[in-house]
């Protein structure tokens, strides 16, 4: 299928071809005709499936018809909600690029920064706002922002939006919300009070799944490498002498682990910068584009922050710290997979990440391929892995101390075991 027959208008299938987009992805091509159609939509798909072309072309299109050209001053026709200032820039980006040919505006607002020259684009008058929750009500308040002429309004990102703490903030811009209005809502996951959510914003929606998970576990290659915490730095950098990495995202699970990672890569020579949420706008910036400008070739990220972050050509992810929440893993890995690409990520494990590893396997359903030659392999670990899993949550019941494989009061577990593969002789009991 092509864009064309979507039946796109023609200043929308002109901006597709000078991007050189020729096919619609799986999201794009189920979403739009329900979109053009006018329906409500409920989609399941992470970023880097081509969800904001999904829903930003029917939207575009939508306002492109005569009867929605403006009179006098342009009213906010269209909303977007995001969890984060880099996702909302990119998506107003997107809308840009998308609209192009035809005569509609947009503007982008977010927090952490001045809201004068914000206000100053509100006030000249946008068809289209993509908003950060905060500063969005923050406006709203000021009475800078009205929401009465909306006809379109989407919720990007709801699962992040939760775990962020915005649900008060995205049922108080509900409740402002006209009720005759189209409605789109996307999350990467479908849990519980996702759906709960749903259903306060949706009326009767057609449904939409793209199941990343598998697609994107199957084209980038995965690799494990099995560590201690202190040598994570130390194989980090030793992963970036040996391999050629033009382009390497870095996955820190606290801030304050990115700004650590940071200090001890530009130690030894190895330029970088951090993104997350304590780090200011402009900050954020300016180390985002360093990365895809080139002038640095490792950044250090958060889940939250990075969820913004599009980059063409990202050939490597390192997950440093595996991630708590196995659904962060696909998100990570899926940076360097976008848009069918392919890519590598590479993630490190200590002991105290193994039941993380557990469940990311569980959910791409394989066992990711552990890497042995490299100077800082954690052996103990290694050999633990190879024990059988408990079930039922039981514990193996203790050898009597006479038995002939019984452990030595003073080897300890590791060493047990360890003693055990080697056939080495045991101390007495």
């Amino acid at each position: 299928m092509t864009f064309k027959e979507l039946g796109l208008i023609p200043s929308i299938l002109r901006t597709l071809e000078e991007q050189g987009y020729e096919k619609p992805t799986p999201i794009q091509q189920q979403s739009i005709p329900i979109l053009l159609k006018g329906r409500d939509l409920l989609g399941c798909a992470q970023t880097g499936t081509g969800k904001t072309a999904a829903f930003a072309i029917p939207i575009l299109q939508h306002l492109s018809m005569p009867h929605h050209e403006p009179k006098g001053r342009r009213k906010i026709k269209a909303l977007v909600i995001t969890p984060t200032r880099e996702l909302a820039t990119q998506i107003a980006d997107s809308f840009t690029v998308y609209g192009k040919y035809t005569n509609l505006k947009n503007t982008v607002i977010f927090g952490g920064v001045k809201q004068r020259a914000q206000v100053d684009a509100l006030r000249r008058g946008v068809d289209i706002l993509v908003a950060t929750p905060g500063r969005l009500l923050d406006l709203i308040n000021q009475r800078h922002i009205s929401l009465k002429g909306i006809e379109f309004f989407v919720l990007d990102e709801a699962d992040q939006m939760l775990d962020m703490g915005f649900i008060h903030d995205i049922k108080k811009v509900i409740a402002l919300l006209p009720k005759n209005r189209q409605s789109l809502f996307f999350s990467a996951t479908m849990h519980s009070k996702i759906v709960t959510l749903s259903k306060q914003i949706l009326g009767n929606p057609e449904r939409v799944t793209v199941q990343p998970e598998q697609t994107t576990a199957e084209k980038v290659e995965q690799n494990l490498y099995l560590v201690t915490k202190g040598n994570k730095i130390k194989l980090l950098m030793y992963l970036l002498q040996t391999h050629e990495m033009d382009s390497v995202l870095v996955f820190s699970r606290t801030k304050h682990g990115a700004n650590k990672i940071v200090k001890l890569l530009l130690r030894d020579g190895f330029e970088s910068a951090a993104i997350h949420g304590n780090k200011s706008q402009k900050a954020r910036e300016l180390a985002l584009n360093s990365f895809k400008q080139g002038k640095i070739k490792i950044l250090v990220a958060t889940d939250i922050a990075a969820r913004g972050i599009d980059i063409d050509e990202l050939s490597f992810v390192v997950n440093y710290d595996l991630p708590n929440v196995p659904e962060s893993y696909v998100h990570r890995i899926g940076r360097t997979g976008r848009a069918g690409s392919s890519g590598v990520a590479i993630s490190f494990c200590d002991a105290s990440e193994r039941p993380y590893l557990r469940d990311i396997e569980k959910l791409i359903n394989k066992k990711i391929k552990v890497i042995h030659e490299h100077p800082f392999i954690n052996d103990s670990l290694e050999i633990e892995s190879s024990q059988p899993e408990r079930k039922h949550g039981h514990k193996r019941k203790p050898k009597p101390a006479s038995h002939s494989k019984s452990k030595g009061s003073s080897g300890g577990k590791n060493n047990y075991w360890r003693k055990r593969k080697t056939g080495g002789p045991r101390k007495p009991s």
